[in-house]
């Protein structure tokens, strides 16, 4: 959907040039699923793929992990329309079987109920007419990575 292996990360001080109706969803630092839910009387999660494989050179410097990974990525569907493609890189470590176990449910549903992980801070990117943020979670020792990118059809 997106090639992300040759995107540029900034951290949020970049955010000015961002249009402002993207800002709101860059900036936020709850968890994206609970707000597409209330902004969407139909949610869902298509999983595209979810499959071992190498992550990029830009992702494993904020994991910094020589674990194998799981790629998972993810269609976020409100109202039946693609609003979010998420990418999240997943160390195959004790500290995340789990969340390799939650199929097509949500995984910042996962990420933020559990008051042990911690979130780092954001980044974010353009590519094109489209806007991403990425950000790391701590779960032990383990960090997974979860990079979003708000498609058109958010905003509509």
């Amino acid at each position: 959907m997106i090639d992300t292996s040759k995107l540029i990360w900034q951290d949020l001080s970049c955010l000015k040039s961002a249009p402002k109706k993207t800002v709101e969803w860059l900036n936020d630092e709850a968890s994206l699923t609970a707000k597409l839910k209330q902004k969407f009387s139909d949610f869902s999660v298509k999983v595209i793929s979810q499959q071992q494989g190498q992550p990029h050179a830009n992702e494993v410097e904020i994991i910094n992990t020589k674990s194998e990974c799981v790629i998972r990525e993810v269609a976020l569907l409100g109202n039946n329309k693609i609003v979010v493609y998420a990418r999240s890189i997943i160390p195959l470590t004790s500290d995340t079987k789990d969340i390799l176990n939650i199929g097509s449910k949500p995984l910042g549903e996962v990420l933020f109920n559990d008051t042990h992980i911690k979130r780092d801070s954001m980044q974010i990117t353009q590519s094109d007419h489209i806007w991403g943020r990425r950000s790391a979670f701590t779960i032990g020792n383990s960090k997974i990575l979860v990079s979003e990118f708000f498609m058109e059809d958010l905003y509509a």
